[in-house]
């Protein structure tokens, strides 16, 4: 393998000039060392640059279910984002526990430069704890209350909500059932928020046994759409408010062979890579997932910049759309 000391000498400079330039200092010959760099091969010790510069070159993410393609989808525009610009990421999954994400974070904040935190709940504390410890910190997806002293990239999701309830209304349901995450998180409580708001605009009420919640896993899908199945009127249409409570509540409808949306329309939240294929294809609400980690991940690498550690802090708040397809219909007779 290549040294610095190669670099030099096929450049004609010295070690001490090309360890000048790796940084990003401007130097003379600084196009015949990058040429020399990239004809050697010559990769930088990220040890030797730790030790020196007292950075970890190490940027943690925790989300709350490694498993949802939603969370897969944001860690890969994180990782595109910090491709080239020195950094490595390092994955954790707080399994929608706060006690969890607490123990990871502690682990984690010695070892890393920066976090990118998705909380489990609205109410953590943790995050506290990490910005008083000097740790830049930028939430993905959710945030906490009072989070606006963070950096963060969110949805509209309560404008997501509203716009699932107004396709439904419009329509003609009136029987309209819907299956909420967790009230402790953003997206949780949010979503649920938006969608009564645009029922009760319209003068349509969701009754109690149609207002229920999930944990954003796809058995809690399953099962409530199961007891929602189970009703002597049934609803109409249903709204899933995350992507694996929508595989749930998809596979119950199949057990029970509820033809969609013949017999009951459904609208997830979140698209899935089999949606637009699946008989019939899946209405959603859309949100751009890559992106929201592309953004998150360059608002921390500005943070960890010298020259904007000091910035106010900048949140985003991405919008949703609708995606019509083939499993909402009128209702039936």
């Amino acid at each position: 393998m290549s040294t610095i000391h190669d670099v030099a000498a096929r450049a004609g400079v010295s070690a001490a000039t090309v360890s000048r330039h790796l940084r990003g200092q401007r130097v003379r010959s600084a196009e015949a060392i990058q040429a020399a760099v990239d004809e050697l091969g010559y990769r930088p010790s990220v040890a030797a640059q730790s030790l020196k510069s007292g950075r970890t070159h190490m940027i943690g993410v925790v989300v709350p279910d490694i498993t949802n393609p939603y969370f897969a989808a944001v860690v890969k525009g994180m990782e595109s984002a910090s491709r080239g610009q020195g950094y490595r990421i390092l994955l954790a999954n707080s399994d929608e526990s706060s006690d969890r994400e607490d123990e990871l974070l502690a682990d984690m904040i010695h070892q890393v430069d920066g976090v990118i935190l998705a909380p489990a709940t609205e109410q953590d504390q943790t995050p506290l704890h990490v910005r008083d410890a000097g740790v830049p910190l930028v939430f993905v997806d959710r945030d906490l209350a009072g989070g606006e002293h963070f950096d963060a990239v969110l949805v509209n999701n309560r404008e997501g909500g509203r716009q699932a309830a107004a396709h439904l209304l419009s329509l003609g349901h009136t029987r309209i059932a819907a299956i909420s995450g967790q009230q402790v998180t953003t997206p949780g409580r949010a979503r649920r928020e938006g969608f009564l708001e645009a029922l009760a605009e319209a003068g349509v009420e969701l009754h109690p046994e149609f207002d229920l919640i999930g944990d954003f896993r796809e058995e809690s899908g399953y099962q409530l759409t199961l007891s929602l199945l189970s009703s002597n009127q049934p609803p109409t249409a249903l709204f899933t408010a995350n992507n694996l409570m929508t595989v749930g509540a998809l596979k119950a409808l199949h057990d029970m062979r509820v033809t969609v949306p013949d017999q009951l329309s459904i609208i997830g939240f979140d698209d899935l890579d089999t949606g637009p294929l699946l008989n019939p294809p899946l209405t959603v609400i859309d949100r751009p997932m890559v992106d929201q980690g592309v953004l998150a991940m360059r608002l921390l690498l500005q943070r960890l910049g010298q020259s904007d550690r000091d910035r106010s802090p900048r949140r985003v708040v991405l919008d949703t759309k609708l995606l019509q397809r083939g499993s909402t219909g009128l209702p039936r007779q």
